[in-house]
């Protein structure tokens, strides 16, 4: 089988590290250069592979035996890369949010296709067990009609550029109501109609919220609300959750993607730990990304998937700026 050569764009986001320790388990896959403007994140990574590194990613972008790039970069970032590397033909996997705007992730889409790359967003919570036997569950009907979801995204407030407004496009409404705005489409195959939005500050010290309540309503009469936040604190267990409630006719469905945990008791951290062991999302999301590139055919989880949850966050953020409800375009 053929291998993917792979360059990787900005260790911003800290996603990137585990994106490359899974990409080396990828028999078919390797990692052959990174481009970063702060040397200092890679610095230690450089130190220990045999890598070449790029302070310019436009430099590496010239490289032509790289076949697909991967960007973890600062969100606002996201479309001037993702369009220079597609004008460079090369495949992509970027990091979600796609982009801080409608109008530049519509481009960026079009720019893919033009130049004939695949765009893929980062949606590894697909590949959580807990989410894949839902869908299954879903599509048996075991619940009936599902006509109400409330879902939780629920982690530890980040720092550095994260809560900086001009490199991240927002807070935790934007950083977290796109995972299950996600998962709300794929499992139950619904489109948003409207989005009305309440935001809110636990710190007081930060520029952009830290909390959210986001309400969608979907074609087919199904209602969902969002919880998305950073409301957990440095001494909780685990970083944070991905759960759903499901109301069907007929049942209800709990699902709780990190359930897989062992409790771990630590001198050491001076505090109780969640150690989760459940199946590693970003390996098969990254190998279903390979896969598709090198089988030439699309990638399971499109541009247009990120596009339209990151809509929903938009949205909110304009429903919160006009106190009203948001009708969506179609």
């Amino acid at each position: 089988m053929k291998r993917l050569r792979i360059g990787m764009i900005s260790f911003a986001h800290p996603h990137a590290s585990s994106y490359y320790r899974e990409l080396a388990k990828i028999p078919h896959a390797e990692v052959v250069a990174i481009a970063d403007d702060n040397q200092e994140r890679v610095k230690s990574l450089l130190e220990q592979e045999p890598l070449s590194y790029y302070e310019n990613y436009r430099e590496m972008l010239q490289l032509p035996d790289i076949d697909a790039v991967i960007i973890c970069s600062e969100n606002v970032n996201h479309a001037s890369m993702v369009m220079e590397s597609a004008r460079a033909g090369k495949h992509i996997l970027c990091e979600k949010p796609l982009g801080v705007s409608m109008d530049e992730m519509k481009i960026m889409i079009e720019l893919c296709s033009k130049y004939g790359v695949e765009l893929m967003t980062a949606f590894p919570c697909r590949y959580l067990p807990a989410v894949m036997e839902t869908k299954r569950a879903l599509e048996r009907g075991d619940i009936g009609q599902v006509v109400a979801v409330k879902g939780y995204n629920r982690g530890t407030a980040p720092t550095g550029w994260f809560v900086e407004p001009g490199l991240s496009g927002g807070g935790a409404i934007l950083d977290h109501t796109v995972h299950i705005a996600d998962l709300l489409h794929w499992l139950f195959n619904t489109e948003p109609l409207a989005v009305y939005a309440e935001q809110g500050q636990m710190r007081g010290d930060l520029e952009v919220e830290d909390s959210g309540m986001v309400h969608i309503e979907f074609d087919q009469g199904m209602m969902a609300l969002i919880d998305t936040s950073w409301s957990r604190n440095r001494s909780y267990p685990f970083w944070g959750d991905v759960k759903l409630d499901i109301i069907g006719t007929a049942g209800v469905i709990h699902m709780d993607a990190f359930a897989q945990t062992n409790e771990v008791y630590s001198d050491h951290e001076v505090k109780s730990r969640w150690s989760y062991w459940g199946e590693r999302m970003n390996y098969y999301m990254l190998e279903d990304f390979v896969d598709a590139i090198i089988a030439k055919s699309v990638v399971p989880v499109t541009g247009e998937d990120g596009l339209r949850a990151t809509s929903i966050a938009l949205a909110a953020y304009e429903s919160i700026k006009s106190k009203g409800k948001v009708v969506l375009q179609r």
